[in-house]
C-alpha cells in the first residue's frame, strides 16, 4: 500500500478535516505540512487534554486542533462533519482516524505491563526487551496474554527479539509488578494471577488483547464496514464514499485492522500522497 512521495498542493482553498487525533492523525498532519499543503487542516480531537505532540501541530499556520470536540456525525452529501457539542465543519476531503479501543475493561495493574495493539508497538517492546535481557543476563521469559491476530503478531515479535513467550488465552484478574531484592524492578510486571488463584510467573508481561475499531462514524456517512469491524478501505485509503478516507486502526483492509498491517507513519505518508493527488485533480474535474 505504498506510494511515491507527495508533491506540493496548488489549492489554498482546500479544506481537510481529520476526525481523530492519535498517532495516525498526527503523522498525517506532519506529512501534509512537509508536502507544503496550503489549504486548511482541522483536527477534531476527542481528548480534553493538550499533549505536546498535538500542541506542536496546532502551532502550524494551516492547522486548527479542536480539543475535546470529537466528530459525531458526517453528512456526506453536503460534506460537513458535526461534533458532539454541535459544532459543524465543512470539508473537501475527510479523513477518519479515530483508532481502536479495547474490547474489555483493563485488567487490574495493566498500566504496568507492556502492551501490543498495533505494529507501531513492536519497536517499543523490542527496546524494553533488550533492557530486561541486559538486567537478567539471559534470554527473558515473557507471559503473553491475549487471543486472535493481535496476540499472534505479538508472539512473533517477542520470538524475533529473543523472548521465550508463554502464552495464555485465559484473562488474568491482576498483574503483579516485578520485584528484585525487595525493590521494584525497572521492568514493570513479571506475573499474572487468575480468578481461581493460580498464577504464571516470568520476566515480563505483555498484554495483546483484542481491540475493536472505533468506526461509529461509518453509519452516519453510509460507509462500508468490515464484518469484524473497521471502515473498509482500498489500497489508496479511500472508503466506499467519495471524499472520505480512513487510516490507522479505524480502518480495515482485507478484513484486518490497518494498525496490524501498516505502521502509522507509512499509512499517513501514502494517504497524504493520495489526498494531494485528489486535491490537485479536483479543479480539473470541475472544469470538465
Amino acid at each position: 500500500m505504498s506510494a511515491p512521495a507527495p508533491s506540493p498542493s496548488n489549492s489554498a482553498a482546500t479544506r481537510i478535516v481529520i476526525a481523530g487525533a492519535g498517532p495516525a492523525a498526527q503523522a498525517l498532519v506532519a506529512q501534509l505540512d512537509r508536502a507544503r499543503f496550503t489549504g486548511t487542516i482541522t483536527v477534531l480531537s476527542n481528548r480534553d487534554d493538550t499533549p505536546g505532540e498535538l500542541l506542536e501541530l496546532a502551532m502550524l499556520p494551516q492547522v486548527s486542533v479542536r480539543f475535546g470536540q470529537p466528530a459525531s456525525n458526517i453528512d456526506a452529501v453536503n460534506r460537513t462533519v458535526a461534533t458532539a457539542d454541535g459544532m459543524e465543519f465543512a470539508y473537501d476531503q475527510l479523513v477518519i482516524a479515530t483508532g481502536s479501543g479495547p474490547v474489555t475493561k483493563p485488567v487490574d495493574g495493566a498500566a504496568q505491563c507492556l502492551r501490543y495493539a498495533t505494529i507501531d508497538d513492536a519497536p517499543r517492546i523490542a527496546k524494553d526487551v533488550q533492557k530486561v535481557a541486559r538486567e537478567l543476563g539471559r534470554r527473558p521469559v515473557g507471559i503473553l496474554v491475549g487471543t486472535g491476530a493481535t496476540a499472534g503478531q505479538a508472539e512473533a515479535v517477542l520470538r524475533a527479539k529473543g523472548v521465550r513467550p508463554i502464552r495464555t488465552t485465559a484473562r488474568p484478574s491482576a498483574i503483579i509488578p516485578a520485584v528484585v531484592s525487595g525493590q521494584p524492578a525497572s521492568r514493570a510486571a513479571s506475573a499474572v494471577v487468575f480468578e481461581d488463584g493460580s498464577s504464571m510467573t516470568g520476566d515480563l508481561v505483555v498484554l495483546a488483547e483484542e481491540r475493536v475499531s472505533r468506526d461509529g462514524l461509518a453509519a452516519s456517512a453510509g460507509l462500508q464496514t468490515a464484518a469484524g469491524g473497521g471502515i473498509v478501505i482500498s489500497r489508496d485509503y479511500r472508503t466506499s464514499v467519495p471524499g472520505i478516507w480512513a487510516i490507522g486502526d479505524a480502518a480495515a483492509f482485507d478484513g484486518v485492522r490497518l494498525g496490524l498491517l501498516v505502521a502509522a507513519a507509512s499509512a499517513a505518508g501514502a494517504c497524504a500522497t493520495q489526498l494531494l493527488t485528489a486535491v490537485s485533480a479536483a479543479p480539473l474535474l470541475e472544469a470538465a
